[in-house]
């Protein structure tokens, strides 16, 4: 009778240890494969800053525009766009391209005329 209790009590610890690595194992790579968030104004290792080109076909980036709680706050300039969320439009050599789409989009943003970014509801999310 007192081994049967020993058993029990060490096949507890061996469930409690599996399902602690499982979940720490999820936890640590679950985020390497999973880019459906911004984190650092990054996406998909692209810096989310830049010369971007619209286009119909075969884009960087699926966007829909919203007007309120966008993952990322953007604002056009016409030169110098170094800081997360500054877009410069241009035809040719874009550091990323973009699609607009109302369906299925990669991140939502907003277009601003002041403080540029991630949003702060985008960054809670992300932790």
């Amino acid at each position: 009778m007192n081994l049967w209790l020993r058993g029990i009590k060490k096949s507890r610890w061996v469930i409690l240890g599996l399902i602690l690595g499982i979940s720490l194992f999820l936890r640590l790579t679950i985020p390497l494969f999973a880019h459906s968030s911004l984190t650092q104004c990054h996406y998909k290792n692209q810096p989310l800053y830049g010369k971007v080109k619209i286009v119909e076909n075969l884009p960087d980036f699926k966007i829909k525009v919203v007007s309120s709680f966008p993952q990322l706050k953007v604002q056009w300039v016409n030169a110098f766009p170094n800081r997360c969320g500054q877009w410069q439009s241009v035809e040719h050599f874009p550091d990323f391209t973009v699609q607009f789409v109302e369906h299925f989009p990669d991140f939502t943003v907003q277009f601003v005329e002041h403080f540029p970014g991630i949003s702060a509801i985008s960054e809670r999310g992300n932790s």
